[in-house]
């Protein structure tokens, strides 16, 4: 009669990673060359959905003139201005924010920044 070799109770298992501050929380990063789910940035999704939501309100004549739907709102023109901007990013560039495939460098702020029109050089100055 054969006998199985016992199994130990406790695995130990060493996984190389520190933690770093982004945005004020904590967030794992994982050695060179490791693959690390993304996941969606929440400030990008939520920037993203507000600034279709706007256009949506504009377009179906809800609110006359941008001034108008920022006060509603509680926020400045200029900001809401940066904001609908979202909406003339390439479709490839909104489903990598939504999917959690942007890189780490595209931030909300990087990409209220001013930005070419054109797709083609959005994604090509894009990290995608």
């Amino acid at each position: 009669m054969t006998r199985t070799p016992s199994v130990p109770e406790t695995v130990t298992i060493h996984v190389p990673f520190r933690l770093v501050k982004r945005g004020g929380r904590k967030e794992m990063q994982l050695p060179e060359g490791a693959v690390q789910a993304r996941k969606p940035d929440n400030t990008l999704v939520k920037a993203l959905a507000r600034a279709f939501r706007w256009k949506r309100m504009l377009e179906s004549g809800e609110f006359a003139t941008i001034a108008d739907l920022a006060e509603r709102e509680g926020i400045a023109p200029s900001y809401m201005t940066r904001v609908l901007r979202l909406t003339l990013l390439a479709p490839a560039i909104v489903e990598a924010i939504v999917d959690g495939r942007q890189g780490p460098a595209m931030t909300l702020a990087r990409v209220l920044e001013p930005f070419p029109l054109e797709w083609k050089r959005q994604i090509a100055d894009s990290e995608l």
